[in-house]
Parts: structure tokens; sequence; C-alpha cells
């Protein structure tokens, strides 16, 4: 039996007596009746006390936790549950991982524009080394690749309002 003499929530709901020994009392407190509710529509009495049944006593408020969160995701959204959250979230993390790279290469375009050519090299062995370099970049296709790389910036910099609004969906936290 829960706190004192009055049943847990489960019991409550089911309207019937809680036993001394009943296996929702500790994870389903009578104050909060609303927590064993949306779980039980969407899984089951029978279907909990089976999966608690089957857990270590050390597992089972754990457990409890993911039920009731997968529950509040499955009423929210009955296709895709946690799945649509979590894909939510990446894809998020996907955008904010994107706009940190346009970012960097923007900080490494300002340090690389900053930085002064050393003029004790002589321009021949400058180009050399450039000849030499694992992409084949000489200077002439240096100067296009960085015209390139500032329009790329540039755009990306134009378009950054539609990487800041990723698809608007309800919130699952509040």
């Amino acid at each position: 039996m829960g706190t004192g003499s009055s049943p847990c929530a489960s019991c409550k709901l089911l309207r019937r007596r809680c036993a001394k020994g009943c296996i929702f009392a500790p994870y389903f407190p009578p104050d909060d009746p609303h927590k064993f509710a949306i779980v039980h529509k969407v899984f089951g009495a029978s279907n909990i006390s089976k999966m608690l049944q089957e857990l270590p006593i050390q597992q089972r408020a754990d457990a409890v936790s993911s039920l009731v969160y997968e529950a509040n995701a499955r009423v929210r959204d009955p296709v895709y549950g946690c799945v649509g959250a979590i894909s939510f979230l990446q894809n998020q993390v996907s955008q904010l991982q994107m706009q940190l790279a346009v970012a960097q290469a923007e900080i490494l375009c300002i340090q690389m524009q900053q930085e002064p050519v050393p003029c004790s090299l002589p321009t021949t062995l400058m180009e050399q080394e450039l000849d030499k370099s694992p992409y084949g970049i000489s200077n002439n296709n240096n100067n296009n690749f960085n015209n390139n790389l500032q329009q790329y910036l540039s755009f990306a910099s134009s378009s950054s309002s539609i990487m800041q609004d990723p698809v608007k969906r309800e919130s699952l936290w509040t």
C-alpha cells in the first residue's frame, strides 16, 4: 500500500484494493494519479505489471520514468512518439553543426586576411610550395578559390535565417 492508508494511483484508477505488496505503489504514488493514468492509457496495467516484475528492483524506478516519458510522447505524437522528438533534435544538431562549420570557415578567412604574407620567401618558392599542395591549388587557382569561398560564405550568411528557423513543432518539455 502507498503512503498511509491511501491506495496507490494505479489501484485508485483501476478501482481495486491496494495490497501490501502492490508492485505499482512505490512508483505511482496516490498524489500523482495522472502519471499512472497516461502510462495505463498507452501500455495497459497488465503490460506495465509484467514489465516491472521482469526487472530487478533497482531498475524499476528508471523503467517507470522511461514509461512515463514514452507515454507522454505517444500522447502528443501517436505515430512517432519519442522517435519523433529524437529525430527533431538530431535535425537541430545537424543544422547547428552546419552553422558552426560556416562560422569556423568565416573565422579562418578573417584570420587569413589579417596575416601578412612573409616577405622573406621569394615568390617563385611560394608558387612551388602551392603547386606541391595535395589539392593542386596554384596561385591563380588560389585567388579563384578564395573568391568562390567568399561567395559561398556570403550566401551562407544571407541565408542564415533559413537555417535558424527549423520546423516549428510543439515542444515535448513545455
